[in-house]
């Protein structure tokens, strides 16, 4: 049997699994089966979990897919709720969480324990990189980007519409395609913005490894550093996802930038 703990961070869901109770070439396969919406738990993820320290950890994402990813925002919020609720943790304590992007410190800025106990979290997510690039897809349509690092690849595009079309094409069409366009050998995280006014933007994330989803943590704090760079917005940036909104702070190139968000345990059990 396989303990595990299910949390959310803006409908974006992960399970938390202690490392010792799936061997490392058996995780492919046991997130896949876990992963399932319907013949599983259900999740965007499985973050696999060691305790380092009485505050620290390690965590190995993998996506639904079974591929294993850097970080994830929303994933390494959720293993700081569930450390929050173990230890029993109170506004202003902070949790360091390793990544294979690097370490995270996590402050905890509120705990809520009724309905069910969720946190409030800010996230230190490094100095964002980015550069312009344009894709050229294979309908013949250039499509002027941005990608941004924040620890993990993501290719970030400004849009006009309310749905989020480009050409008269799905976002979801386009994320596909640009997710495994042949400049990112190893795929890449699609973001798509809009940008509401200098203090808001909303957002369509196509997710490598998984695909559309309600939010991301490190989708959130690239569209935010594309919006703040070059779209003239104004940290703090509230970024509006279908599964809620995240709020960056950015200082601007060459500094580090905080994600806040929350995120709530959602059940625990034990799986086969």
């Amino acid at each position: 049997m396989i303990p595990y703990t299910k949390a959310h961070a803006c409908g974006n869901d992960f399970l938390i699994v202690n490392e010792d109770a799936v061997p490392d070439h058996d995780r492919p396969d046991v997130t896949r089966r876990l992963c399932l919406r319907n013949a599983g738990i259900g999740a965007d993820g499985v973050e696999f979990f060691s305790w380092t320290g009485p505050k620290s950890s390690r965590i190995r994402l993998h996506n639904a897919d079974g591929s294993i990813a850097e970080i994830s925002g929303n994933g390494t919020r959720c293993v700081a709720a569930w450390m929050a609720e173990v230890l029993a943790s109170e506004r202003g304590d902070e949790l360091e969480i390793v990544t294979d992007a690097g370490l995270r410190i996590c402050r905890i800025d509120a705990v809520r324990k009724d309905p069910g106990f969720s946190v409030e979290v800010t996230t230190n997510m490094d100095v964002p990189k980015f550069m312009p690039h344009t894709l050229k897809l294979t309908h013949g349509a250039e499509i002027v980007g941005v990608e941004v690092s924040v620890g993990n690849p993501h290719f970030v595009i400004l849009v006009e519409n309310s749905d989020f079309s480009i050409d008269g094409k799905a976002w979801q069409t386009i994320g596909a395609e640009v997710c495994a366009h042949r400049d990112f050998p190893n795929q890449t995280n699609v973001e798509f913005v809009r940008i509401l006014s200098e203090h808001e933007i909303e957002v369509r994330i196509f997710e490598r490894g998984v695909g559309p989803t309600t939010s991301s943590g490190t989708g959130s704090s690239a569209a935010a550093t594309a919006a703040l760079a070059l779209r003239r917005c104004v940290s703090p940036l509230t970024v509006i996802a279908p599964g809620g909104a995240q709020a960056v702070s950015w200082g601007g190139p060459g500094m580090e930038l905080d994600l806040t968000g929350p995120a709530s345990l959602i059940a625990c059990g034990e799986a086969w």
